[in-house]
Order: C-alpha cells, then structure tokens, then sequence
C-alpha cells in the first residue's frame, strides 16, 4: 500500500482510511474483505490509517495514476471527518496525479473541496465502478461533476454494459476518457463473458476512447492472462 502496486492501471496506492460497506452486487466477493478477514479485521469498520495517510507528502519521485482509496471508498460517509485533511494532501502534492474510484458518485459533489472550481483540479481523476446496466446511473451522476478525466471500470464485469451514449461529447454534456474492464478473480468468482468484454472494446475503439482491459474472470487474476484476442489492451488517457 503505497509507491509500488501490482494494480496494472495503477503506479502506486494510497489509503489515508481503510474499510468500506457493499452497496451493490460488484461488492459481494470484494477482496478487500477477504484479505481483512485473514488478518482477523473487521472489513466493515472504516478507519483512518495512522502510518500512511500522509505517506504521498513523503514520496519524491511523481507518482502519475495514484489509486486512492483501493482498500475503502474515498466517499464513504464514516471518512466524512478525514476527508478536508486527505483533500489538503492532494492539493499539496500536484507532482502527483489521484485516480479517485467510487461506488458512491451520489456523494461526490457534497464531498468537493471548496476550491474545485469549473474545471477540477488538474491532479485528480474522478472515476465510478459499474458492474452492469442496472448501474450505469452512475456514469450521469460522475459525468456531472468538473474534472480534467471521467474514468469507468468495469469490474468485476457482471454482465452486458452499454456505454456509447457516454462516450462522446454532446450537447455540452461530458465524457469518458478512459474505460478499464476486468473479470473477477478470487475463490468465489463469477465468470465474464467475454461477449461483455469485446462489446466495451469495440465501443471504445469506435469513439476513440482509451481501452484496458485488465484481467479475465478466475481463481487468481492473471489466471488466463491479459490478452483479449490476442492483443494486452493497456491504453491509458493521453
């Protein structure tokens, strides 16, 4: 947890609080339940991290695609009273750039600092998890928020996801900029269609929208390898 992590879309991580509560099916075999189980923690206790949360002030090198919050969910209502200090770290450290991925865009614009202005900050990346079409509200509720890039992933990927209308500019409304798929992994995965997988792909490509597609569906991640018919899609916002 910190400057090195295997998340391939990722360069380092960062979890100023650890815990999180499930809010939709995606949730239900997280592994971050399961490795807090194995250190016998409560997973649904969020807590603040007392060695790492000011662990990116102490990084020299910039770090580009921070994951933060791998381990939680940075707008979980408990980190409420944390959240103001873990904004000011990031306002501190602009050598580095922060992938914010939620499962709560609801929260998001009750929970922006108060500087974010009409265009974001320049080191912040907002994302969403979507595991299916019964959640794609949250594209809208993500893409209504200002920020430099609109990320999606789809993972653990449950079923078909249509996504086009998102991908594009129209109207003034945003779009996505990056789109990362993969399977779920772990004891008790649930296979991906790979019909799913190409389906996203090929709506990516047609709009011109970068496209990583992380792992297949099974025990452990790299189970069947990264290629998706033949190619290591590992394409990145420019």
């Amino acid at each position: 947890m910190g400057e090195q992590t295997a998340i391939e879309w990722a360069t380092a991580t960062w979890n100023p609080w650890q815990g999180c509560t499930k809010v939709s099916p995606g949730c239900t075999h997280c592994y971050m339940y399961r490795e807090k189980g194995m250190y016998g923690q409560n997973p649904r206790l969020v807590v603040r991290s007392k060695t790492v949360f000011h662990a990116p002030l102490r990084w020299k090198e910039p770090q580009p695609r921070v994951f933060t919050c791998s381990w939680s969910d940075w707008f979980h209502e408990a980190a409420d009273p944390w959240r103001a200090e873990a904004w000011d770290i990031i306002r501190r450290t602009p050598r580095h750039t922060y992938l914010i991925l939620t499962k709560r865009p609801e929260r998001i614009p009750a929970c922006l600092p108060p500087l974010w202005g009409l265009r974001g900050w320049a080191n912040v990346w907002l994302g969403t998890s979507v595991e299916s079409q019964a959640y794609v509200e949250r594209l809208d509720q993500l893409l209504a928020i200002p920020a430099p890039v609109h990320f999606l992933s789809a993972e653990p990927l449950l079923g078909p996801l249509h996504v086009g209308k998102y991908l594009t500019y129209d109207r003034g409304r945003r779009a996505l900029r990056w789109v990362i798929v993969g399977g779920e992994s772990g004891p008790q995965w649930r296979p991906m269609d790979l019909l799913w997988a190409r389906s996203l792909r090929d709506q990516c490509v047609a709009a011109g929208v970068p496209f990583f597609f992380k792992q297949h569906s099974g025990l452990t991640p790299k189970a069947l390898g990264r290629e998706l018919d033949g190619v290591e899609w590992n394409q990145l916002p420019a």
